[in-house]
């Protein structure tokens, strides 16, 4: 792994706050094992390996029913490790995956068969070089038919040159972690209210997810990042989700505490009714509906 690179936490806490029955953790990642699943050459980060067994002790020990795992960049369009998880799971965990265009027929149905319901599409100019708008809509052609969604990765400062191409998006749209809201800007601000107005459109979902990547605060609580999640999740209360990101990729401050990142929902989430929502009904209506 690379020499900076920071690991998950082996011991995390026990959440004290109780997940409801059913509960799914809708952003999470298995990384390798790299010596049976290797790393994408053209990747631009190594990490440390973090497979299907490390994910489900967590899922079991934080008290989640399910899991929507994404593929991570470091496996490229590999999706391998994605499809091994989805597997072994037997049943308890959809994938999100990293497709091109010229991906077979076979392939995308092999995909569709082990519980992938969705492609990334990763915008964060250090993780990835961006393709050209008509690459992405070739992908959208091809799983169209499939009935999956888009998940979308971006920074905040980069929703305003990318409105055009996001706003013709023509499936449902999943934004992870709130599109990267720099937090340290005021709630109504400018920024923030584009990404609101976003949301505004039908299509549009977000993850609440990841403060530990957003908080100039930082650990535990991370507190000025409680109310952004927290007004997505009341306004839009049926089109959010809420992941651990496990194991947090390309940390550089901290690694986070897991039991800690579950303690927070009551504070976004501060109703049964919006915490069921949040982790019950939402991500089984877009990735165990059929």
């Amino acid at each position: 792994m690379d020499a900076d690179w920071l690991c998950y936490d082996p011991a995390p806490s026990k959440p004290t706050f109780q997940l409801p029955p059913g509960a799914v953790d809708a952003h999470c990642h298995v990384f390798g094992p790299g010596d049976v699943f290797p790393y994408a050459p053209e990747r631009k980060y190594t990490p440390c390996d973090a497979g299907k067994e490390k994910l489900f002790a967590l899922r079991d020990f934080l008290g989640f029913d399910r899991n929507v795992i994404v593929q991570a960049t470091c496996h490229g369009a590999d999706n391998r490790a994605l499809v091994d998880a989805l597997i072994a799971a037997g049943g308890r965990a959809r994938g999100v995956a990293t497709i091109r265009p010229d991906i077979t027929d076979d392939a995308l149905a092999e995909l569709h068969g082990a519980g992938v319901r969705g492609v990334r599409f990763n915008f964060v100019r250090r993780l990835v070089d961006a393709k050209p708008d008509a690459y992405y809509h070739d992908i959208i052609e091809r799983i169209a038919p499939l009935g999956w969604h888009i998940v979308i990765y971006f920074e905040a400062a980069d929703l305003e040159e990318r409105w055009d191409f996001f706003t013709s998006l023509p499936t449902t749209v999943v934004v992870d972690h709130m599109g990267r809201p720099d937090v340290t800007q005021p709630l109504d601000g400018p920024e923030f209210g584009r990404f609101v107005r976003f949301m505004e459109r039908d299509n549009v979902w977000s993850k609440v997810s990841c403060p530990e990547r957003l908080s100039e605060q930082g650990p535990p609580r991370y507190d000025d990042v409680i109310p952004f999640a927290r007004h997505l999740v009341e306004r839009f209360p049926d089109r959010v989700l809420w992941g651990t990101d496990w194991p947090h990729p390309n940390m550089k401050s901290h690694m986070p505490d897991d039991g800690g990142l579950v303690d927070i929902i009551p504070h976004i989430a501060p109703t049964i009714a919006l915490q069921r929502r949040l982790l019950v009904d939402n991500p089984l209506r877009l990735y165990w509906s059929e």
